[in-house]
């Protein structure tokens, strides 16, 4: 197993002896689309801080595709790619020189950048407004700069704190076929998101920090699995009645065409269907009622 980040003991204690992060080891393969998850001060931010650079650990290691962060500061930051959750760029500044600036830091020729700034603004559909000033976007369009921005010096590994929050569904859904590609194509992807349902289709890998400790780190789906009983609703094109039964499963009568079934350790989606079937009641429409990560991660974090 070949490693783009690994931490050992990662330690972060703060000046108000908040101890945020307590000895966390963390794998992520290259290659990946990771998960980092956790709730509102568990950590998320701190280990992103630390892992890119921008903290410096109280104790413990950090390695960058092998690197020591430390001995090899300057490679490791070359590597690593960040879109923080919160808008940082000079809001009187153009967009296509906020994306040149970011080039300069990373010791790229005017010329270079300036290609690498029209295909990204171009792929983010901000080709036309790059004359513009950053605080002219919406922002929407803003989250999109700051994707571009992360990606200006062709990072290895990109981390993404947050990077759909506020968006509409239209550019939320084009960010991650955009990111899922540039993952296809290699690049070691690790994200923070309180969209559960984004990590549960997008991400193979998942940690999830509690209170400055790592609570769980596995395969998303060997995860899921621990899911026994999901809650299904299924909306009916034959009206219900109260008599409705089916094996090892709870169901409960909505409304006269709408029943939730709490599925049985070992009863599929497919035995709920036959089931009701076979009492003449056919199934229009049928969903989850909660995300199995969503029902997971409350669990593992109470």
């Amino acid at each position: 197993m070949t490693l783009a980040l690994s931490t050992d003991n990662l330690t972060k204690i703060y000046s108000n002896n908040l101890e945020a992060l307590k000895g966390v080891n963390l794998r992520v393969e290259k290659g990946d689309f990771f998960a980092l998850l956790g709730s509102n001060g568990a950590g998320k931010t701190t280990a992103i801080g630390i892992i890119s650079g921008l903290l410096k650990s109280t104790s413990g290691e950090v390695k960058i595709n092998g690197l020591d962060q430390n001995k090899h500061a300057n490679e490791v930051k070359k590597m690593i790619g960040l879109m923080p959750q919160e808008f940082n760029f000079n809001p009187h500044e153009p967009n296509m020189e906020i994306l040149m600036n970011q080039a300069g830091y990373f010791g790229i020729s005017r010329a270079e950048a300036k290609i690498q700034a029209e295909v990204l603004l171009k792929k983010m559909e901000l080709w036309d407004r790059r004359f513009d000033v950053a605080q002219s976007l919406s922002g929407g369009m803003k989250r999109r700069l700051m994707l571009a921005r992360a990606l200006m010096h062709k990072p290895s590994i990109l981390i993404l704190d947050e990077p759909t929050a506020g968006v509409d569904v239209e550019i939320r859904k084009s960010m991650w076929d955009y990111l899922t590609q540039l993952n296809k194509e290699g690049m070691t992807i690790i994200l923070t998101t309180h969209y559960l349902e984004e990590a549960e289709s997008l991400c193979r890998n998942i940690a999830i920090l509690n209170d400055g400790d790592l609570v769980e780190q596995t395969n998303m789906k060997k995860l899921l699995l621990k899911a026994k009983r999901q809650v299904l609703i299924l909306d009916t094109i034959e009206k219900l009645t109260n008599n409705i039964s089916i094996t090892n499963c709870d169901c409960v009568l909505i409304d006269d065409t709408t029943l939730q079934v709490a599925q049985g350790e070992n009863t599929s989606i497919s035995d709920v269907i036959l089931s009701l079937s076979a009492q003449n009641i056919n199934v229009s429409h049928l969903r989850s009622s909660q995300n199995r990560l969503e029902a997971l991660f409350l669990s593992i974090t109470s």
